[in-house]
């Protein structure tokens, strides 16, 4: 069964500046990488639907949604921190973002796909529940975890987050829920500085130093993640897929190259299948160096469909 691969033509029109490291080209760099080792056309291919306020706002507070609809600008650029500003085509490209997690759950969920990958942008881990930041502004996996609850029951969720950066906002939004783990490994320290003394039963943060390398990167998953994930034995599993831990990326000091990402994504297959009947939808989160960020995305999806 393919692999869904979920994308938005209006991703590519959410433009910060012309500078901003999270750029429109991180989309075509792995749509290109795609094509270059003949994967593309042998994933599933659909158009993200917007996310409806109602989707979003299981996870963000009424009045946040409501806010950022009210920003948008018709023209120029308003910024909501100092690393995340909105543009006049932003909102369309959130919605189209959060959206492309629920289509994931919903064709993994009814078994049109095993898998899927949302190729989309902004990230969306740092986005809490009334607050954007680093980059994000809606959460698009969050948005995809609460769909799951509502329409299928799922009553145990697992988020793993690799991203170099801790993903604060799916923290923020989860942490008081006993439906979901989060399984997040991060540079310590870095942005956000938050999630080193953080852990609980279901909020497995593993905090790693600058200079961390793949060795270490797959003892401490084994190590940490696993006793977790099988004890909690999630019913379907969301990726917070941020290949920004490479060992090429600006943003980030750690090590990883990409047969850990291979390592990783096989990791999470290995406990979807023994427990979530093989489902996952991962969504792109960071990756700031176009050439190792194709590279590892590639990778993440050939590995997800089993090519």
């Amino acid at each position: 069964m393919p692999t869904a691969f979920i994308s938005h033509p209006d991703t590519l029109l959410h433009v910060m500046d012309g500078h901003h490291p999270e750029s429109p080209a991180r989309i075509s760099a792995i749509k290109d990488r795609l094509m270059a080792a003949h994967i593309y056309d042998y994933l599933q291919h659909h158009d993200a639907p917007a996310a409806t306020d109602e989707q979003l706002e299981r996870v963000h507070d009424r009045e946040y949604v409501r806010r950022i609809r009210n920003l948008a600008p018709p023209a120029g650029i308003v910024h909501l921190d100092q690393d995340t500003a909105m543009g006049p085509m932003t909102l369309t490209a959130i919605q189209h973002a959060a959206g492309a997690v629920t289509l994931g759950v919903d064709l993994v969920m009814t078994g049109k796909a095993r898998s899927a990958f949302c190729c989309v942008r902004p990230p969306g881990h740092h986005a809490g529940r009334a607050h954007a930041g680093g980059f994000c502004i809606f959460n698009n996996v969050a948005v995809g975890v609460a769909h799951a609850m509502a329409v299928y029951g799922i009553q145990r969720a697992a988020i793993i987050d690799f991203d170099v950066h801790h993903g604060d906002g799916t923290e923020d939004i989860f942490r008081d829920n006993p439906k979901v783990m989060l399984c997040s490994t991060f540079q310590s320290p870095l942005y956000p500085f938050r999630g080193e003394d953080s852990r609980t039963e279901r909020i497995i943060n593993v905090p790693l130093p600058s200079g961390t390398d793949g060795k270490q990167f797959r003892a401490v998953v084994e190590k940490e993640f696993a006793p977790a994930l099988d004890e909690f034995a999630p019913e379907l599993i969301f990726i917070s897929a941020g290949f920004d831990a490479h060992l090429d990326d600006p943003l980030g000091g750690m090590r990883l190259v990409r047969d850990d990402y291979i390592w990783v994504t096989e990791f999470v297959m290995d406990v979807a299948q023994r427990h979530a009947q093989g489902r996952i939808v991962s969504s792109l989160e960071g990756g700031y160096d176009l050439t190792s960020l194709a590279d590892a995305a590639a990778a993440h999806v050939r590995t997800l469909s089993g090519l």
